[in-house]
Protein backbone atom coordinates (compact mmCIF):
# COMPACT_ATOMS: atom_id res chain seq x y z
CA UNK A 1 0.00 0.00 0.00
CA UNK A 2 0.96 3.85 -0.55
CA UNK A 3 0.75 5.70 2.88
CA UNK A 4 1.11 9.16 2.52
CA UNK A 5 0.75 11.79 5.09
CA UNK A 6 0.64 15.67 5.12
CA UNK A 7 0.76 18.12 7.76
CA UNK A 8 -0.51 21.70 7.06
CA UNK A 9 -2.32 20.87 4.41
CA UNK A 10 -6.47 21.02 4.38
CA UNK A 11 -9.86 20.90 3.14
CA UNK A 12 -11.14 24.86 3.22
CA UNK A 13 -14.46 24.37 1.13
CA UNK A 14 -16.10 22.26 -0.99
CA UNK A 15 -19.19 22.53 -3.46
CA UNK A 16 -21.19 20.63 -5.75
CA UNK A 17 -23.48 21.31 -9.18
CA UNK A 18 -25.87 18.41 -10.49
CA UNK A 19 -28.30 18.98 -13.68
CA UNK A 20 -31.96 20.12 -13.13
CA UNK A 21 -32.97 17.28 -15.36
CA UNK A 22 -34.13 14.23 -12.97
CA UNK A 23 -34.60 10.85 -14.72
CA UNK A 24 -36.53 8.64 -12.18
CA UNK A 25 -35.21 4.77 -11.96
CA UNK A 26 -39.09 3.23 -11.70
CA UNK A 27 -39.89 5.06 -15.10
CA UNK A 28 -37.07 2.11 -16.71
CA UNK A 29 -40.12 -0.35 -17.22
CA UNK A 30 -38.89 -0.47 -21.28
CA UNK A 31 -35.50 -2.13 -19.76
CA UNK A 32 -36.55 -4.21 -16.61
CA UNK A 33 -39.65 -6.20 -15.83
CA UNK A 34 -41.85 -3.93 -14.50
CA UNK A 35 -42.45 -6.71 -11.90
CA UNK A 36 -38.34 -6.59 -10.87
CA UNK A 37 -38.00 -2.66 -10.64
CA UNK A 38 -38.87 -2.46 -7.16
CA UNK A 39 -36.73 -5.28 -6.82
CA UNK A 40 -33.56 -3.44 -8.15
CA UNK A 41 -34.14 -0.30 -6.71
CA UNK A 42 -34.18 -1.84 -2.95
CA UNK A 43 -31.10 -3.42 -4.02
CA UNK A 44 -29.08 -0.86 -5.38
CA UNK A 45 -30.86 1.87 -3.68
CA UNK A 46 -31.20 4.15 -6.31
CA UNK A 47 -34.24 5.80 -6.82
CA UNK A 48 -33.29 8.89 -8.69
CA UNK A 49 -30.61 10.06 -10.58
CA UNK A 50 -29.58 13.45 -12.36
CA UNK A 51 -28.77 13.40 -16.24
CA UNK A 52 -26.95 16.42 -18.08
CA UNK A 53 -28.22 17.65 -21.72
CA UNK A 54 -25.73 16.76 -24.39
CA UNK A 55 -24.72 20.23 -24.52
CA UNK A 56 -23.59 20.22 -21.09
CA UNK A 57 -20.15 18.32 -20.05
CA UNK A 58 -18.38 17.60 -16.79
CA UNK A 59 -16.25 20.50 -16.89
CA UNK A 60 -19.74 23.12 -17.40
CA UNK A 61 -20.73 21.20 -14.22
CA UNK A 62 -17.33 21.86 -12.53
CA UNK A 63 -17.60 25.72 -13.75
CA UNK A 64 -20.83 26.41 -11.66
CA UNK A 65 -19.53 24.28 -8.70
CA UNK A 66 -16.26 26.61 -8.81
CA UNK A 67 -17.98 29.72 -9.20
CA UNK A 68 -20.54 28.78 -5.89
CA UNK A 69 -16.90 28.04 -4.33
CA UNK A 70 -15.53 31.24 -4.89
CA UNK A 71 -18.22 32.96 -4.51
CA UNK A 72 -19.10 31.20 -1.11
CA UNK A 73 -15.47 32.47 0.44
CA UNK A 74 -14.25 34.96 -1.36
CA UNK A 75 -11.80 33.65 -3.38
CA UNK A 76 -10.23 35.65 -5.77
CA UNK A 77 -8.77 33.78 -8.55
CA UNK A 78 -5.85 35.26 -8.62
CA UNK A 79 -5.15 32.82 -5.44
CA UNK A 80 -5.27 29.82 -6.77
CA UNK A 81 -1.72 28.26 -7.58
CA UNK A 82 -2.70 25.04 -8.77
CA UNK A 83 -6.02 23.97 -10.82
CA UNK A 84 -6.40 19.96 -11.14
CA UNK A 85 -9.38 18.71 -12.98
CA UNK A 86 -10.59 14.78 -12.43
CA UNK A 87 -12.79 13.09 -14.94
CA UNK A 88 -13.25 10.13 -17.08
CA UNK A 89 -15.40 12.95 -19.66
CA UNK A 90 -13.28 15.71 -19.88
CA UNK A 91 -14.35 17.70 -22.88
CA UNK A 92 -11.57 16.32 -25.53
CA UNK A 93 -8.92 14.24 -26.27
CA UNK A 94 -6.96 17.15 -26.69
CA UNK A 95 -6.30 19.62 -25.22
CA UNK A 96 -6.37 18.69 -21.28
CA UNK A 97 -9.75 20.49 -19.93
CA UNK A 98 -7.84 22.50 -16.80
CA UNK A 99 -6.58 24.67 -19.16
CA UNK A 100 -9.99 25.39 -20.47
CA UNK A 101 -11.39 25.76 -17.20
CA UNK A 102 -8.21 27.84 -16.17
CA UNK A 103 -9.18 30.43 -18.89
CA UNK A 104 -13.15 30.52 -18.22
CA UNK A 105 -12.51 30.62 -14.25
CA UNK A 106 -10.01 33.99 -15.26
CA UNK A 107 -7.24 32.30 -12.93
CA UNK A 108 -3.57 33.82 -14.12
CA UNK A 109 -1.57 32.14 -16.32
CA UNK A 110 0.88 31.76 -13.90
CA UNK A 111 -1.16 28.54 -12.66
CA UNK A 112 -0.40 24.82 -13.03
CA UNK A 113 -3.02 23.27 -14.92
CA UNK A 114 -3.40 19.10 -15.26
CA UNK A 115 -6.00 16.59 -16.17
CA UNK A 116 -5.99 13.72 -14.05
CA UNK A 117 -8.42 10.26 -15.48
CA UNK A 118 -9.28 7.89 -13.18
CA UNK A 119 -12.07 5.46 -11.28
CA UNK A 120 -14.64 5.87 -9.14
CA UNK A 121 -11.52 6.12 -6.95
CA UNK A 122 -9.95 9.37 -8.56
CA UNK A 123 -11.36 11.71 -5.69
CA UNK A 124 -9.12 10.47 -3.21
CA UNK A 125 -6.04 10.10 -5.84
CA UNK A 126 -6.67 13.74 -6.96
CA UNK A 127 -6.89 15.12 -3.21
CA UNK A 128 -3.72 13.31 -2.76
CA UNK A 129 -2.31 15.10 -5.90
CA UNK A 130 -3.83 18.19 -4.57
CA UNK A 131 -2.51 18.00 -0.62
CA UNK A 132 0.77 17.41 -2.26
CA UNK A 133 1.31 20.61 -4.31
CA UNK A 134 -0.45 22.53 -1.32
CA UNK A 135 2.44 21.47 0.86
CA UNK A 136 5.14 22.63 -1.79
CA UNK A 137 7.04 25.91 -1.46
CA UNK A 138 5.60 28.58 -3.32
CA UNK A 139 1.86 26.54 -3.53
CA UNK A 140 -0.79 27.96 -1.44
CA UNK A 141 -4.31 27.15 -2.90
CA UNK A 142 -5.29 24.27 -5.34
CA UNK A 143 -8.40 23.86 -6.47
CA UNK A 144 -9.69 20.18 -7.55
CA UNK A 145 -12.17 20.11 -9.81
CA UNK A 146 -14.02 16.42 -10.27
CA UNK A 147 -16.64 16.28 -12.34
CA UNK A 148 -18.03 13.19 -14.42
CA UNK A 149 -20.97 12.96 -17.02
CA UNK A 150 -21.02 9.40 -17.06
CA UNK A 151 -24.66 9.17 -18.66
CA UNK A 152 -22.86 10.11 -22.13
CA UNK A 153 -20.82 7.16 -22.09
CA UNK A 154 -23.55 4.48 -20.64
CA UNK A 155 -26.24 2.97 -22.96
CA UNK A 156 -29.60 3.54 -22.23
CA UNK A 157 -30.25 0.17 -23.20
CA UNK A 158 -27.75 -1.54 -20.92
CA UNK A 159 -29.67 -2.84 -17.88
CA UNK A 160 -26.28 -3.57 -15.36
CA UNK A 161 -24.92 -0.14 -15.47
CA UNK A 162 -27.82 2.66 -17.03
CA UNK A 163 -29.88 2.36 -13.95
CA UNK A 164 -26.62 3.24 -11.57
CA UNK A 165 -25.23 6.17 -12.92
CA UNK A 166 -25.90 9.93 -12.60
CA UNK A 167 -23.69 13.12 -13.31
CA UNK A 168 -22.37 15.65 -11.42
CA UNK A 169 -19.36 18.46 -10.94
CA UNK A 170 -17.64 19.88 -7.67
CA UNK A 171 -14.89 21.88 -6.26
CA UNK A 172 -12.72 21.20 -3.63
CA UNK A 173 -10.67 24.24 -2.28
CA UNK A 174 -6.68 23.08 -0.64
CA UNK A 175 -4.82 24.88 1.08
CA UNK A 176 -1.99 25.76 3.74
CA UNK A 177 -3.47 26.00 7.59
CA UNK A 178 -3.61 24.83 10.83
CA UNK A 179 -4.77 21.59 10.01
CA UNK A 180 -3.55 18.16 11.75
CA UNK A 181 -2.14 15.35 9.56
CA UNK A 182 -3.98 14.22 6.56
CA UNK A 183 -3.46 10.51 5.70
CA UNK A 184 -4.19 8.51 2.35
CA UNK A 185 -3.52 4.55 1.79
CA UNK A 186 -4.01 4.32 -1.88
CA UNK A 187 -3.62 1.14 -3.61
CA UNK A 188 -4.10 -0.61 -7.62
CA UNK A 189 -4.38 -3.70 -8.64
CA UNK A 190 -4.05 -3.39 -12.64
CA UNK A 191 -4.52 -7.31 -13.09
CA UNK A 192 -8.30 -6.68 -12.77
CA UNK A 193 -8.54 -4.35 -15.58
CA UNK A 194 -11.53 -5.97 -17.43
CA UNK A 195 -13.95 -5.47 -15.05
CA UNK A 196 -14.71 -1.94 -15.96
CA UNK A 197 -13.93 -1.07 -19.11
CA UNK A 198 -14.26 0.60 -22.29
CA UNK A 199 -12.94 -1.16 -25.26
CA UNK A 200 -12.26 0.81 -28.52
CA UNK A 201 -9.30 3.22 -27.87
CA UNK A 202 -5.66 3.28 -28.69
CA UNK A 203 -5.12 -0.16 -27.48
CA UNK A 204 -8.19 -1.30 -30.42
CA UNK A 205 -8.50 1.69 -32.48
CA UNK A 206 -11.90 2.97 -32.73
CA UNK A 207 -13.41 2.38 -36.54
CA UNK A 208 -17.03 2.77 -37.96
CA UNK A 209 -17.74 -0.83 -36.20
CA UNK A 210 -17.01 0.51 -32.95
CA UNK A 211 -19.82 2.73 -32.90
CA UNK A 212 -22.35 -0.09 -33.95
CA UNK A 213 -24.79 -1.43 -31.02
CA UNK A 214 -24.47 -4.65 -30.37
CA UNK A 215 -26.38 -7.10 -28.06
CA UNK A 216 -23.48 -7.85 -25.29
CA UNK A 217 -23.88 -10.64 -22.25
CA UNK A 218 -27.25 -11.45 -20.86
CA UNK A 219 -29.18 -9.14 -23.68
CA UNK A 220 -27.36 -5.89 -22.77
CA UNK A 221 -27.47 -3.71 -25.69
CA UNK A 222 -23.83 -1.24 -26.00
CA UNK A 223 -21.43 -0.10 -28.30
CA UNK A 224 -17.58 -0.46 -27.92
CA UNK A 225 -17.37 3.29 -26.79
CA UNK A 226 -19.28 2.76 -23.81
CA UNK A 227 -18.99 1.00 -20.56
CA UNK A 228 -18.76 -2.35 -19.60
CA UNK A 229 -18.99 -3.15 -16.48
CA UNK A 230 -18.91 -6.76 -14.54
CA UNK A 231 -21.55 -6.19 -11.70
CA UNK A 232 -20.54 -9.46 -9.59
CA UNK A 233 -16.15 -8.77 -10.17
CA UNK A 234 -16.73 -5.28 -9.12
CA UNK A 235 -18.88 -6.29 -6.03
CA UNK A 236 -16.45 -9.31 -5.08
CA UNK A 237 -13.28 -6.62 -5.38
CA UNK A 238 -15.27 -4.04 -3.49
CA UNK A 239 -16.45 -5.98 -0.35
CA UNK A 240 -12.82 -7.56 -0.02
CA UNK A 241 -11.00 -4.69 -0.08
CA UNK A 242 -13.06 -1.31 1.33
CA UNK A 243 -13.20 -2.66 4.82
CA UNK A 244 -9.81 -3.99 5.14
CA UNK A 245 -8.50 -0.73 3.51
CA UNK A 246 -10.63 1.48 6.04
CA UNK A 247 -9.39 -0.65 9.04
CA UNK A 248 -5.57 -0.33 7.74
CA UNK A 249 -5.91 3.70 7.86
CA UNK A 250 -7.14 3.69 11.33
CA UNK A 251 -4.59 1.67 12.46
CA UNK A 252 -1.72 3.38 10.65
CA UNK A 253 -3.49 6.92 12.48
CA UNK A 254 -4.14 5.00 15.87
CA UNK A 255 -7.85 5.73 15.55
CA UNK A 256 -11.03 3.58 16.24
CA UNK A 257 -14.18 4.08 14.53
CA UNK A 258 -15.71 6.24 17.45
CA UNK A 259 -13.00 8.63 16.77
CA UNK A 260 -14.75 9.11 13.22
CA UNK A 261 -17.51 11.88 12.81
CA UNK A 262 -18.36 10.73 9.22
CA UNK A 263 -17.20 8.25 7.34
CA UNK A 264 -18.08 8.77 3.30
CA UNK A 265 -18.24 6.18 0.74
CA UNK A 266 -18.20 6.30 -2.84
CA UNK A 267 -21.65 5.77 -3.49
CA UNK A 268 -21.69 2.60 -5.34
CA UNK A 269 -25.01 0.84 -4.06
CA UNK A 270 -26.97 0.99 -1.13
CA UNK A 271 -26.38 -2.66 -0.56
CA UNK A 272 -22.60 -2.24 -0.49
CA UNK A 273 -22.20 0.14 1.45
CA UNK A 274 -24.83 -1.26 4.12
CA UNK A 275 -22.44 -4.31 4.10
CA UNK A 276 -19.68 -1.37 4.64
CA UNK A 277 -20.90 -0.43 7.84
CA UNK A 278 -21.96 -3.35 9.14
CA UNK A 279 -18.28 -4.98 8.52
CA UNK A 280 -16.51 -1.98 10.10
CA UNK A 281 -18.99 -1.73 13.31
CA UNK A 282 -19.73 1.80 12.24
CA UNK A 283 -22.87 4.14 13.92
CA UNK A 284 -24.74 4.30 10.90
CA UNK A 285 -26.04 7.76 11.73
CA UNK A 286 -21.89 9.09 10.79
CA UNK A 287 -21.98 7.50 7.25
CA UNK A 288 -24.07 9.78 4.98
CA UNK A 289 -26.02 8.15 1.74
CA UNK A 290 -26.77 10.51 -0.96
CA UNK A 291 -27.02 7.40 -3.78
CA UNK A 292 -30.89 7.35 -3.56
CA UNK A 293 -31.29 10.72 -5.00
CA UNK A 294 -28.06 11.33 -7.10
CA UNK A 295 -26.94 7.38 -8.26
CA UNK A 296 -23.32 6.98 -8.43
CA UNK A 297 -22.01 9.41 -9.75
CA UNK A 298 -17.93 7.67 -10.46
CA UNK A 299 -15.34 9.74 -8.72
CA UNK A 300 -17.52 12.78 -7.98
CA UNK A 301 -19.57 11.18 -5.10
CA UNK A 302 -17.67 11.49 -2.01
CA UNK A 303 -17.18 15.48 -2.54
CA UNK A 304 -21.09 15.26 -3.91
CA UNK A 305 -21.87 13.38 -0.70
CA UNK A 306 -20.39 15.79 1.76
CA UNK A 307 -22.39 18.49 -0.11
CA UNK A 308 -25.48 16.93 -0.19
CA UNK A 309 -25.12 15.42 3.41
CA UNK A 310 -23.23 17.59 5.40
CA UNK A 311 -23.59 21.15 4.52
CA UNK A 312 -23.41 23.08 7.57
CA UNK A 313 -22.12 20.06 9.76
CA UNK A 314 -18.29 20.67 9.38
CA UNK A 315 -17.98 23.79 11.12
CA UNK A 316 -15.13 23.62 13.94
CA UNK A 317 -13.25 20.45 14.21
CA UNK A 318 -14.31 16.88 12.60
CA UNK A 319 -12.32 14.09 11.45
CA UNK A 320 -13.78 12.56 8.40
CA UNK A 321 -12.53 9.51 6.47
CA UNK A 322 -13.48 9.23 2.92
CA UNK A 323 -13.52 6.12 1.30
CA UNK A 324 -13.07 5.27 -2.94
CA UNK A 325 -12.92 2.23 -4.88
CA UNK A 326 -13.39 1.11 -8.96
CA UNK A 327 -11.56 0.80 -12.58
CA UNK A 328 -8.20 -0.01 -12.57
CA UNK A 329 -8.74 -1.87 -9.88
CA UNK A 330 -7.96 1.16 -7.89
CA UNK A 331 -9.26 1.98 -4.12
CA UNK A 332 -7.77 3.90 -1.22
CA UNK A 333 -8.98 5.73 1.96
CA UNK A 334 -7.97 8.85 3.71
CA UNK A 335 -8.36 10.29 6.64
CA UNK A 336 -8.76 14.10 6.27
CA UNK A 337 -9.30 16.19 10.25
CA UNK A 338 -11.66 19.22 8.69
CA UNK A 339 -11.43 22.45 10.52
CA UNK A 340 -13.60 24.79 9.69
CA UNK A 341 -14.85 23.59 6.00
CA UNK A 342 -17.40 25.42 4.46
CA UNK A 343 -19.43 23.42 2.86
CA UNK A 344 -22.02 25.33 0.18
CA UNK A 345 -25.21 23.47 -0.71
CA UNK A 346 -25.61 21.20 -4.07
CA UNK A 347 -26.80 24.07 -7.29
CA UNK A 348 -28.71 22.54 -10.16
CA UNK A 349 -27.68 23.75 -13.72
Amino acid sequence: MAKISFHGVGIKAISACVPKDVVYNRDLGYLIPQEEIDKVIDNIGIEERRIAPNDVTASDLCFKAAQKLMDDNDIAPESIDVLLFMSQTSDYRIPATSCIMQHRLGLPKTTLCFDISLGCSGYLFALSTAFAYASMDGINRVLLLDGETFSKIVNRRDKVDWPLYGDAGTATLVEKGDFDDATFILNTDGSGEDALKIHAGMRNPITPESCVEREQEDGNIRNDLEVFMDGMDVFNFAISKVPRCVKELLSVTGKTVDDVDYLVFHQANRFMMDFFVKKLKMDRTKVPYCISKYGNTSSTSVPLTVASELCGKLGGENTVVMSGFGAGLSWGAALIPMKNCNVSPVIEY
